[in-house]
């Protein structure tokens, strides 16, 4: 019989993975220059910037495959909360132009890591 929980948990790890593994793939053909730049700027090495690929390549995977999901779900999470300090701390208390939360996405991606770290991925996972 199919169990509806895990159902719902499937489709939160594949929407969270999935979406969140473009930025990836977009970082992975494009450079990570503009992080790198980032880092810099708050002096921190620029080359922690290829840490993104486990945040945004890695961890999506991991989370979409249902492999240590937790895990992965937590480097989502960190990745994000680095994200957002370094880049888009002063649009925190702001309002996106169509009238949202400007930080709708990086907020997503945030939350629903975290609701994975503590849901786990259900019955429709690899075995590990």
């Amino acid at each position: 019989m199919l169990d509806n929980a895990d159902l719902g948990k499937l489709i939160v790890r594949l929407t969270l993975g999935g979406l969140l593994l473009f930025h990836g793939i977009a970082k992975l053909f494009h450079g990570v220059g503009f992080i790198e730049g980032q880092l810099a700027s708050h002096g921190i090495p620029a080359f922690f910037a290829w840490g993104v690929f486990i945040g945004e390549l890695l961890a999506p995977l991991m989370v979409i495959l249902g492999y240590q999901t937790r895990i992965g779900a937590l480097l989502i999470a960190f990745n994000m909360l680095v994200a957002i300090a370094l880049v888009h701390s002063h649009e925190l208390l702001s309002l996106g132009g169509s009238g949202g939360w400007a930080l709708e996405l990086q907020g997503f991606f945030l939350f629903i890591a975290v609701a994975v770290v503590f849901l786990g991925p259900g019955r429709y996972k690899l075995k590990n």
